[in-house]
């Protein structure tokens, strides 16, 4: 029976990333506490190895196209490694593992107000101008900016175990001025330096607590999520996107109030 809630929770997962290209790394830390059982703080620290290695392979053909931003990925990826090491210092050693998820509802319930929100504007018949293949440097004024949305970000990811994908791309788009079609590749490579740096950090904190990570979960985790990106990249080609946002907003919102119920229950 767990070995079929873990390929039901990865195959989710992976599809929701793959269809739409963020919101997946969200479900992570619920499917492994509430489907498999895992402990609270491992089941975060999993997540981050997880969402990491699934962004990892994401970005691939993205550098082979050159569709990644390395100087966004320098100031916003930096910044964010620093949050997510200390995030995940916070979430090891002060941060009650009920705060965590109550803390994770919450940002379900932002991510999706947010995709609720962008899913209306872009189905508007007006539709906003697409940004050129040339961009201009944003102003160093912003990117410190840039840096301090980062920290935050990261400190997030190291706290509950998410990618941050929503708050990456409109901070790359907003105040990198990065072509939309150069977001997705430069937000995996931060999702993935972010999570691999916290997931560490936790990894360290546990060799020290005598928790135990269960590596066989991460690795088919990493390897169904994977295979299940793939499928839902290409199935979702062929699906309204704005249908698919919606959709999905409204299950955030449901499994949000869902988590602080059983949280508040427990």
């Amino acid at each position: 029976m767990e070995l079929v809630l873990l390929i039901v929770g990865a195959t989710l997962i992976g599809a929701t990333l793959g269809l739409l290209g963020s919101g997946g790394s969200i479900l992570t830390v619920p499917v492994l506490v509430y489907l498999l059982g895992h402990e609270k703080r491992i089941a975060v620290a999993e997540s981050l190895a997880i969402v990491g290695s699934i962004a990892f392979v994401g970005m691939i053909p993205y550098a082979r196209y050159r569709q990644i931003v390395w100087r966004s990925v320098l100031f916003f990826g930096g910044a964010g490694m620093l949050g997510a090491y200390l995030g995940a210092w916070v979430g090891a050693n002060y941060l009650p593992d009920t705060a965590k998820l109550l803390l994770l509802a919450t940002i379900m319930l932002v991510s999706a107000a947010m995709m609720y929100r962008n899913s209306l504007a872009s189905s508007k018949s007006v539709e906003l101008p697409e940004p050129t293949d040339k961009f201009s440097v944003a102003p160093q004024s912003l990117w410190w900016l840039i840096a301090i949305q980062g920290v935050v970000v990261g400190m997030i990811t190291g706290l509950v175990g998410v990618g941050g994908g929503f708050l990456i791309v409109p901070a790359l788009v907003l105040l990198g001025r990065i072509p939309m079609r150069m977001t997705i590749g430069t937000s995996l490579v931060i999702i993935a330096l972010n999570s691999f740096v916290g997931f560490a950090k936790y990894n360290q904190e546990f060799q020290e607590s005598g928790d135990v990570i269960n590596w066989a979960t991460i690795a088919s985790f990493a390897l169904i999520g994977a295979l299940g990106a793939v499928a839902g990249q290409r199935f979702g080609q062929s699906l309204n996107q704005n249908t698919l946002r919606r959709g999905f907003a409204i299950f955030l919102v449901v499994l949000a109030v869902v988590v602080f119920a059983a949280e508040i229950l427990s």
